[in-house]
């Protein structure tokens, strides 16, 4: 059984999509099977792979109105072991004809319940809202993770996803966990930075992702290309920094993904390949790794 990742933060703007498309990513780089459902009706996850818009495209909306299945909405992308299923603008409607639909929270989670065998990761990219959206992607969800800038509005902002999150857990899904919170377009060089990383880590303690994202003009510049960080510029920081946040999320997870190897480290070995280039070694270990001493 996979687990289902949702990405969600309510604050627009922190890398909620960027983190989405390359964590999943990378764990497609560690050779285990993984889909990425964009749930958001800006469709920019599904841009973010190559996805152009298209009104025919069996998307998440079909999901949700049940006029879809999982398996019909199934699109595979330049990584091997890297699926999508996208999304359309017509989700901003889905708020509205769920309303009064039977069993409206769980929608998502029926629909992708057939799928979570053959997948080891399923990443939900969630909309920068707390609606009925959110809701059934976090009803769906095994865990959340929480991106979000080392900013003092975002530590404002996180009060009410975690409020958000425990009402979840009370009422519809009591088995949602905190995955945990990455900082992302990180500059540990300003006082701001380390003041914030020092107040998450004593609230959330071993929940605070060591592996953080440092601002990167190729994490930026990837998704105009159709491409994940990892596919577009392997050796870039910003494709480490998301290879290093996903191991630690896969050694977190280990005894629960039955399919992942014990000494499988993450490489973007066969990368290339998919872009008719040749393939690249191994990303070092984070020997570089940024100072965390907040």
């Amino acid at each position: 059984m996979g687990r289902v990742i949702a990405v969600a933060n309510q604050k627009g703007g922190v890398g909620k999509t960027t983190t989405a498309i390359n964590l999943a990513a990378s764990f497609a780089a560690a050779e285990v099977n993984t889909l990425l459902i964009d749930c958001d009706p800006q469709s920019n996850a599904s841009s973010g792979l190559g996805f152009v818009k298209d009104p025919e495209r069996v998307s998440t909306y079909h999901l949700l109105l049940g006029e879809a299945s999982g398996d019909q909405a199934l699109a595979t992308t330049d990584l091997e072991q890297l699926w999508l299923i996208p999304a359309h603008k017509n989700l901003i409607g889905a708020n509205l004809e769920l309303v009064e639909a039977e069993r409206r929270e769980y929608r998502l989670r029926d629909a992708i319940a057939p799928l979570r065998d053959r997948f080891s990761y399923i990443v939900l990219d969630c909309p920068p809202a707390l609606d009925l959206l959110t809701v059934n992607a976090l009803v769906a969800a095994d865990s959340v993770l929480i991106p979000m800038q080392a900013e003092y509005f975002a530590l404002e902002g996180i009060s009410e996803l975690l409020d958000t999150v425990e009402r979840i857990r009370a009422a519809l899904n009591p088995g949602l966990e905190i995955e945990g919170v990455v900082l992302t377009m990180l500059d540990e060089r300003t006082n701001l930075a380390q003041q914030v990383m020092a107040e998450l880590k004593k609230y959330f303690g071993e929940k605070l992702c060591a592996a953080t994202i440092p601002r990167n003009i190729r994490l930026a510049e990837a998704p105009s290309h159709g491409k994940a960080a990892l596919v577009y510029d392997p050796r870039s920081k910003g494709a480490e920094s998301y290879i290093r946040l996903a191991k630690e999320i896969i050694e977190r997870q280990a005894p629960a993904v039955s399919s992942q190897p014990s000494e499988q480290t993450l490489t973007t070995e066969d990368t290339g390949e998919h872009r008719g280039e040749q393939g690249v070694e191994e990303i070092p270990a984070a020997a570089d790794e940024m100072d965390k001493s907040a």
